[in-house]
C-alpha cells in the first residue's frame, strides 16, 4: 500500500490537472435518443390531440363538400385538409412545447446534455411529426371517398408527410423558442395553424391576390400541391417532383433556423 501512495495510474491525471472530457456524442446516436425518448414522452398526451386534428380536418371536409362539387378545388380541399393535420402537430403543438420549454427552464436540462443542437430540434421535430402519419393517411382516404376522386396514387403521402412536417415542425419550433413569452409562442402557433387552414384548405384561384402571394410564403403550401396534383388521372410527376423540393428546401431552412434559435435560447 506504502508503495502505490503519490503515484499516478495510466487513467489518473497528474499534477491536479482536470481529467479530460468524454468525447460530444454524434449526431445520429443522439438524434435516435433524442426522438425515442421524445416518441415516448409525448405518446400519452398526444394521441388524443391527433384524433381532434384528424377529426377537425374530416369537419372541414364535410363542411366544404356542400359548397364544392368537384374538380381542382374538390383536389385543393382534400389535399390541405390532409396537410392541416400535420400543421396541427407539428406547428402549433411544437410551438407550444418549445415556448413551455423555455419559460419552465427546461432547456437548462437539453443545455447539459453533450448531444448537438440539432439533435435536440430534429429529435422533438420528428417525434411530433410522426404523430401525423396515421390522421393524414385517414384524412386523404375519406376526402378521396367522400369526393370520388382516385385513391391510386396516394402513395405519395410517404414523401409529403415527412417534407410537409419538417417544413412545419421547424417553423413551430422557431416559433416556440424565439417568442419571449409562453403565452405568445401558443398564439403564435395558433396563427400559423389558422393560416395553415385558410391559404391551405380553400382553392387557390378564389383567394385575392395579395393572399395568395402569402399563401407561396407558407410551407406547407408545396406539399398541397403536390399531394393535389396527384389526383389527376395523368399527374404531372416532374411538377409533382418540383413541389416536394421546394418543400424539402424550406424544411432544410426551417429547421436550420430553429437550431440556430435554440441555441440563442439555451445560453440565455
Amino acid at each position: 500500500m506504502s508503495g502505490r501512495v503519490g503515484t499516478a495510474t495510466a487513467n489518473e491525471p497528474a499534477d491536479g490537472a482536470p481529467a479530460p472530457l468524454a468525447p460530444r456524442a454524434r449526431l445520429l446516436p443522439s438524434l435516435a435518443a433524442v426522438y425515442r425518448a421524445q416518441l415516448s414522452r409525448a405518446r400519452v398526451a398526444r394521441i388524443p390531440l391527433l384524433f381532434v386534428a384528424t377529426f377537425q380536418s374530416v369537419g372541414i371536409m364535410i363542411l366544404m363538400r356542400g359548397v364544392v362539387d368537384g374538380g381542382d378545388e374538390a383536389r385543393a380541399v382534400v389535399a390541405g385538409s390532409s396537410v392541416l393535420v400535420v400543421a396541427f402537430v407539428a406547428l402549433n403543438l411544437l410551438a407550444q412545447y418549445f415556448g413551455q420549454l423555455r419559460a419552465s427552464g427546461g432547456l437548462d436540462h437539453y443545455a447539459t446534455l453533450p448531444v448537438p443542437p440539432a439533435a435536440v430540434v430534429l429529435g422533438a421535430a420528428g417525434a411530433y411529426a410522426s404523430f401525423t402519419v396515421p390522421g393524414t393517411a385517414v384524412t386523404a382516404v375519406t376526402g378521396s371517398v367522400l369526393f370520388q376522386l382516385p385513391l391510386t396514387h396516394l402513395w405519395v403521402l410517404v414523401a409529403v408527410i415527412p417534407l410537409s412536417g419538417a417544413a412545419l415542425a421547424g417553423l413551430g419550433a422557431a416559433l416556440g423558442l424565439l417568442a419571449p413569452r409562453q403565452e405568445l409562442a401558443t398564439l403564435l402557433g395558433q396563427l400559423g395553424m389558422s393560416a395553415a387552414l385558410l391559404l391551405g384548405v380553400l382553392p387557390a384561384d378564389r383567394l385575392p391576390g395579395p393572399i395568395a402571394y402569402a399563401r407561396d410564403l407558407l410551407p406547407s403550401t408545396y406539399g398541397v400541391e403536390a399531394l393535389a396534383r396527384t389526383f389527376d388521372a395523368r399527374p404531372d410527376w416532374p411538377v409533382v417532383a418540383f413541389d416536394l423540393a421546394v418543400c424539402a428546401a424550406v424544411g432544410v431552412c426551417s429547421l436550420a433556423v430553429a437550431t440556430w434559435a435554440y441555441r440563442r435560447a439555451a445560453v440565455r
